[in-house]
């Protein structure tokens, strides 16, 4: 990175670099709303407990296709704007703004949000077992022996992600304490699997130990205020994935752009291999492959690392740049993030009933979720002290506002 004594080139990448990756993470928030409406429509075991009357495949590829890289870019995404902020503002400095960017939001926003979305849950339960709308607490999921009946529902990034950010925090306080060699090895190690053309294979072992110990070899979150350490390992390597790009950004970036097309490529193999090894899974033609569970996690796995590095690389290379349309996206996603399961739940409600197919009730409740959630950030939020909470003071309004001052100055 740059320190204020070096002068900047004409066209600085570093920045251009941000401006890709801000883009990249705005549309993975925005994905959310296609993921859930999804989950309403699927054929398979569904991981919540209400469906639409209307499946189709469509719904199961999608949430296949979606989940296998939006919470690994995600991921990979805040370890390096962790150590950015790391960087620039040291370990206490990092820490304070996760506080009032993930926890301060979290605290706030959770408490209503999980009101609201287990009434509209208990509603859509109740159509789907008795075809009438409806609560009824006898309905609700049974849970576990000891079990919680809260948990952090889709708001589990935020919720590990501020955890992930502490256990970094602690890390770089005893950094100190670890040998030079040891750090630099780690280091040394993940680059070498980020920037190697078979570094995928090694990543996606890990993935597949823990991914072997679901069903169908799929690692489902849980969103319990204390997950499984399933969870943590999965979570926790693709942040620290980031954190290593951070610090070897030159290069691995370099690699990630020149070689969007090719991981690209190669991750929608894994992708058919995983709905393949899933097939036959469920037909029972692999019985006699041993843990099959394991392959079917390594080939998910295999996939969420290359299109990890292929969206990176793709968002460096063709939207580097700010955009207006992005950059609005971008400045809500954090609010849509918050919200849009109101929207996927109660416009589902709206449509059970309808006379439409699967896909055509999914695209008028994307497109529902997503106006609704946009005229409510547009309302609401974009400039009041909500927007500031979630976006925090955005540098180019503090040099709007400085030359807008500077004009009335001169006026005068």
């Amino acid at each position: 990175m740059n320190n204020a004594h070096t002068p900047l080139p004409p066209h600085p990448q570093p920045l251009e670099r941000l401006h890709a990756l801000d883009n990249l993470r705005a549309l993975m928030m925005w994905l959310g709303i296609v993921l859930h409406v999804a989950i309403n429509h699927l054929t398979v075991d569904s991981p919540l407990p209400w469906r639409d009357p209307k499946t189709s495949p469509v719904a199961d590829l999608l949430l296949l296709f979606i989940h296998s890289f939006r919470m690994p870019v995600f991921f990979v995404l805040a370890g390096f704007f962790v150590a950015l902020l790391a960087e620039r503002r040291g370990a206490n400095g990092m820490l304070k703004n996760r506080c009032l960017r993930l926890a301060l939001p979290f605290a706030i926003f959770w408490p209503p949000l999980f009101a609201a979305t287990t009434v509209l849950a208990m509603v859509y339960i109740h159509l789907t077992v008795r075809g009438v709308p409806g609560i009824d607490v006898a309905l609700a999921p049974r849970r576990q022996a000891g079990g919680s009946p809260f948990n952090t529902m889709h708001l589990w990034f935020l919720y590990q992600l501020f955890w992930l950010s502490v256990l970094a925090w602690a890390g770089m306080r005893v950094r100190r304490f670890v040998p030079a060699r040891l750090r630099e090895a780690l280091a040394r190690g993940f680059t070498q699997l980020l920037s190697r053309r078979w570094g995928f294979a090694v990543l996606a072992l890990p993935l597949a130990l823990v991914g072997m110990a679901y069903p169908s070899g799929l690692l489902q979150e849980t969103g319990s205020f204390l997950p499984p350490a399933a969870e943590w390992m999965r979570s926790g390597l693709f942040f620290a994935a980031g954190w290593y790009v951070h610090g070897r950004q030159e290069q691995l970036l370099a690699v990630f752009s020149a070689r969007c097309k090719g991981h690209a490529a190669a991750g929608f193999a894994f992708l058919v291999a995983t709905v393949l090894l899933l097939g036959a899974a469920r037909g029972g033609s692999l019985h006699r492959v041993p843990h099959p569970e394991f392959w079917i996690a390594y080939a998910y796995g295999a996939t969420a690392w290359l299109w990890s590095m292929a969206l990176i690389g793709g968002f460096l290379r063709y939207l580097p740049r700010r955009n207006a349309v992005l950059d609005y996206l971008s400045q809500s996603s954090y609010w849509v993030y918050l919200v849009h399961m109101l929207g996927t739940v109660g416009f589902g409600i709206l449509l059970f009933d309808v006379p439409l197919g699967a896909v055509a009730k999914m695209g008028l409740n994307i497109a529902a979720t997503s106006l609704a959630a946009l005229a409510s950030y547009q309302l609401l939020v974009r400039r009041t002290p909500v927007g500031r909470l979630l976006n925090g003071q955005r540098p180019e309004n503090r040099s709007t506002r400085k030359s807008t001052k500077a004009r009335v100055l001169a006026a005068r």
